[in-house]
């Protein structure tokens, strides 16, 4: 009987081996001081730049002298777009407002205003926010300030778990409209071996697992209904 339960608890590890083997890939991913290139640290992230309209933002759209033209509640739906009387359909995701009047004003001075002045400011902005996902014990969505760094949104989701590989890391960004990912050493950065990198919002941080923590984990867990542990 205990030698059945020692073939059992191999075959089980060998199951999990195997399952574990679709883990998260990041072998292509830059790491060290590249991975710096696309997430930079805190203390060497470029300054804020002007802040680039995105869905769900509420707008104030002022046409000079044109008060059936417009409004302080323009809202940028889904698919970054808004609709104005006679400017009609307008792509207004990753304009700046100063941006986004000129476009207006070069709509309206088509066939309707000469030389239109228009005014665009942000009443209510969109809600900031980053993703914390895999090896986390509370995953979700978090919201995000410009002082917001690895380290602190990954205490947001209540620390790494047990089986967290703490060198996988994976910081997901899109840059110049290109979704790209870099990979961070949490070891590092908490021993200050490492810079601690800035969160933007929209990122979407990755917390890996690691296949032969979570092999004990899963072999701990079933033991004692096996009782054979102790056979090893």
């Amino acid at each position: 009987m205990k030698k059945f339960g020692r073939l059992l608890v191999l075959a089980m590890v060998s199951s999990l081996l195997a399952a574990c083997q679709s883990g998260l890939r990041s072998e292509g991913l830059p790491r060290g001081e590249a991975a710096y290139s696309v997430v930079p640290a805190a203390d060497a992230a470029p300054k804020p730049q002007a802040y680039r309209i995105g869905p769900g933002d509420l707008l104030s759209v002022q046409v000079f002298q044109e008060p059936e033209l417009s409004s302080d509640k323009v809202q940028v739906d889904d698919a970054g777009r808004i609709q104005l009387p006679l400017a009609g359909d307008i792509l207004a995701v990753g304009l700046s407002t100063p941006e986004l009047s000129r476009v207006i004003a070069e709509r309206l001075g088509r066939d309707f205003l000469r030389s239109p002045q228009v005014a665009v400011a942000v009443v209510s902005p969109r809600e900031q926010t980053i993703a914390v996902e895999g090896e986390v014990k509370l995953p979700g969505v978090y919201k995000v300030s410009p002082s917001d760094t690895l380290l602190s949104a990954i205490a947001r989701a209540q620390s790494p778990t047990n089986v967290a590989q703490l060198d996988e890391i994976i910081v997901f960004r899109f840059v110049n409209g290109q979704r790209m990912g870099a990979r961070f050493d949490l070891r590092d950065i908490r021993a200050g071996r490492a810079p601690d990198p800035q969160v933007l919002a929209g990122d979407v941080i990755v917390v890996g697992f690691s296949s032969l923590k979570g092999v004990y984990r899963d072999i701990l867990q079933a033991a004692p209904l096996l009782n054979v542990f102790t056979q090893f």
